[in-house]
């Protein structure tokens, strides 16, 4: 049991940062996405049986982390849709020494906008948007994950490119 515990343990050591990434550049917020991170690793641990050592593990787990974040899209309409009450906004951090107070809030403003803007696209764009431009994924790697030609991957992030523009516009 407990050599399976320090697998375990190594498995989320090497790959919590990729899977926080995806999930909050998938939905935008922090919270979300440590409790995405979170249901990501459970349900990889309660599959690895299944897991197909032929891929890269890297890319299953990118896979399951892409679903956990759709299932939380999906709660999050019904949740929005029964309540009335807005979150609140994330607390700013203190300043650096070194960066002026209000570049520090107007950077911090327009990241913000960004990744509202990011959570905004359709889930097939957001999904390679985040995987192959925030996460460094190739082309290749990418279609392999979502299971698409590498010409999908390319007209998506395409798409996905000029509606974030256009978001960032309006």
């Amino acid at each position: 049991m407990a050599g399976r515990q320090a697998a375990y343990r190594l498995l989320l050591d090497r790959h919590r940062a990729l899977v926080f990434r995806i999930a909050r550049n998938h939905c935008g917020d922090d919270d979300a996405a440590l409790d995405i991170t979170q249901q990501s690793f459970v349900s990889a641990f309660a599959a690895l049986a299944r897991y197909d050592r032929a891929r890269p593990f890297a890319h299953w787990l990118a896979r399951i982390t892409l679903n956990k974040c759709h299932d939380w899209a999906r709660r999050r309409k019904v949740r929005d849709f029964f309540s009335f009450a807005r979150p609140l906004d994330e607390a700013t951090q203190i300043a650096a020494p070194q960066v002026a107070a209000d570049t520090q809030l107007a950077d911090a403003q327009e990241l913000r906008r960004a990744m509202a803007a990011m959570a905004r696209l359709p889930d097939r764009l957001k999904e390679v948007l985040v995987l192959r431009t925030l996460e460094g994924m190739s082309q290749s790697e990418v279609a392999s994950l979502l299971g698409i030609s590498e010409k999908a991957v390319e007209t998506r992030l395409h798409r996905a490119r000029e509606k974030l523009a256009a978001l960032l516009r309006g």
